[in-house]
C-alpha cells in the first residue's frame, strides 16, 4: 500500500511529525520532490531534528529511505544531513538515490542569489537554495542527471554546452564572473564518489516492493497553496507539492496511491512573500502567537526566518485538501491555541463586496479580505490527552468546525510536538 503525506497551505504544517509517526509502520519512504530549501522538524527519541533533503523517516531501522527522481538532490547537502543525524546517535539510516535524480549544480545557487539581488524589492523571497534555477534547467532539458555523473567525456561536453549559455547572462545581466569548468568538473567527481555507494533504479526498486506487498510511504515537501499550477503563483516553490505528482516524482503507477493523509495547521503560517488573506497584521498578536507556536516558535526550520502567522483559513484549507484529494486529515499544534479566550476562524474572502468559499486565483486572491467567525477558547492545555473525548468541549467543537468546514475527515490530531503526542479519531 501507499501512501502520501502532504501539506494543505503554505507548508510548515508538521508534515515531518506526521511522516516520523506514520514511518513506525512502513518499510519504505520516499521524498518525491522540492529541495533543501524548506524543512521538516522532528522530535522524537533521539532528540529534535531540522531535516532538509532526508526523509522524516530516516528515524527507524527497518526502513528504506529514498530520494526520489523529483527531488532537486544538494548531494552535499544530504551527506551532511547524514553525518549530523549520525553524530547525534541516530544509527546510520538506508538511503537510496534515484539514478534519474538530478542535481543542484554550484551555479544554481549563484543564479538565485544574482536574480534575487536584481530583483531587489520585487523578489519571490528565495531561500537562495538554487531549486528556481534547478527546475528551470530541468525543464530546459539542461540539467544533469545522477546517472550522467558516471560518464566523464559526455558530462564535460554537455557541461561545456551549458556554460556557454550560463556564461552569457552572468557576464551581461549579473556582471558576475564566468563558471570555471575545470573546477566544476573537479566538484563533479566529488559528488560521484558520495553518491556512488547509494544511486539505485528506484522506480524498478520501488516496483518490486509494492509488488512484493511493502508499505510505501511519500513525504511531500511545502503544501498545496506553493504548488506552480494550483498554488498562489507567482509566490510558489518550483515542484508540484501535490500527492498526484508523488507517483511522478518516486516512479511508481498513479493509482497505487491508496491514501492521501493530508496535513492541516490548527492555525495559519507562512514564510516568504505571497498572498495570505487570514494574516494577523496586529503585530503584538502574531508575535505572541509566532513565539508559543511550533515547537520553540515559528520560524523557518532552513532560513530561521519569523513566519508570518494567521488564524486558521477554511477557504484556503478546504481547496488545500481538494486539490491534494485529501482522503483524511492531521490537524497539528493544536495545542498551542490554548491560550486564547477566542479564536477567529476566515470562513469567507471578501472580493469586490461579493463573499466567496472558493479560493480564487491570485489576481483576485490579492483584493480579498478574511470574513471570520469566531469561536469560544478551551483556555487549558492539552498536552498529554490521548483520547479524544477528554478533550476539552471547546476544543472538540473547534475541530468539529474545522472538519465540517474542510469536508474531510479529521483523523488524527496532534497536540504536541512528539511522536506520540497524537490523538486518533474513528
Amino acid at each position: 500500500m501507499v501512501t502520501a503525506v502532504v501539506g494543505a497551505n503554505w507548508g510548515d504544517e508538521g508534515k515531518g511529525k506526521i511522516t516520523d509517526m506514520l514511518g513506525e509502520s512502513a518499510d519504505i519512504i520516499v521524498r518525491f520532490q522540492g529541495g533543501s530549501n524548506a524543512g521538516h522538524t522532528i522530535v522524537n527519541d533521539y532528540g529534535k531534528f531540522a531535516l532538509h533533503i532526508l526523509p522524516s523517516g530516516v528515524f527507524y531501522n527497518h526502513t528504506t529511505s529514498i530520494i526520489g527522481n523529483g527531488v532537486a538532490l544538494n548531494i552535499p547537502d544530504l551527506f551532511r544531513e547524514i553525518n549530523e543525524i549520525v553524530s547525534q546517535g541516530v544509527p546510520k539510516p538506508k538511503i537510496l538515490v534515484s539514478d534519474r535524480a538530478q542535481i543542484v549544480m554550484p551555479y544554481h545557487k549563484l543564479f538565485d542569489q544574482y536574480e534575487e539581488e536584481r530583483l531587489a524589492g520585487k523578489s519571490f523571497g528565495s531561500t537562495k537554495s538554487g531549486i528556481a534555477p534547478f527546475y528551470s534547467d530541468k525543464y530546459a532539458k539542461i540539467g544533469i542527471q545522477v546517472s550522467e555523473l558516471f560518464d566523464e567525456d559526455t558530462l564535460r561536453e554537455k557541461l561545456e554546452s551549458i556554460c556557454v549559455q550560463k556564461n552569457a547572462l552572468l557576464e551581461h545581466l549579473y556582471k558576475k564572473p564566468p563558471i570555471d569548468i575545470d573546477e566544476t568538473m573537479e566538484t563533479l567527481r566529488e559528488y560521484r564518489g558520495m553518491v556512488e555507494p547509494y544511486v539505485c533504479d528506484v522506480s524498478s526498486f520501488l516496483y518490486e516492493a509494492i509488488k512484493a506487498g511493502k508499505r510505501v510511504l511519500l513525504e511531500g515537501q511545502l503544501g498545496s497553496l506553493k504548488d506552480p499550477d494550483h498554488g498562489i503563483y507567482p509566490m510558489v516553490t518550483s515542484s508540484s507539492t501535490l500527492a498526484a505528482y508523488g507517483a511522478i516524482g518516486a516512479g511508481i503507477p498513479p493509482y497505487e496511491i491508496k491514501r492521501i493523509v493530508t496535513v492541516v495547521k490548527a492555525y495559519s503560517s507562512a514564510v516568504g512573500a505571497g498572498e495570505f488573506v487570514s494574516e494577523i497584521l496586529d503585530e503584538p498578536v502574531a508575535d505572541e502567537l509566532r513565539k508559543r507556536g511550533g515547537d520553540g516558535g515559528e520560524y523557518g526550520a532552513t532560513t530561521g526566518r519569523p513566519r508570518r502567522m494567521g488564524w486558521f483559513d477554511a477557504v484556503a484549507s478546504r481547496y488545500g485538501c481538494r486539490i491534494q484529494g485529501a482522503t483524511e486529515v492531521a490537524l497539528t499544534v493544536l495545542d498551542v491555541l490554548g491560550y486564547l479566550d477566542e479564536i477567529p476562524i476566515c470562513v469567507g474572502y471578501e472580493i469586490d463586496g461579493e463573499v466567496v468559499k472558493d479560493f480564487p486565483t491570485t489576481v483576485k486572491l490579492a483584493k480579498a479580505k478574511p470574513v471570520y467567525t469566531t469561536l469560544p477558547g478551551w483556555k487549558e492545555d492539552i498536552r498529554g490527552i490521548t483520547e479524544y473525548d477528554k478533550l476539552p468541549e471547546n476544543c472538540r467543537n473547534y475541530i468539529e468546525f474545522i472538519e465540517k468546514e474542510l469536508g474531510v475527515p479529521v483523523k488524527m490530531v496532534s497536540n504536541g510536538p512528539g511522536r506520540h503526542e497524537i490523538i486518533y479519531r474513528d
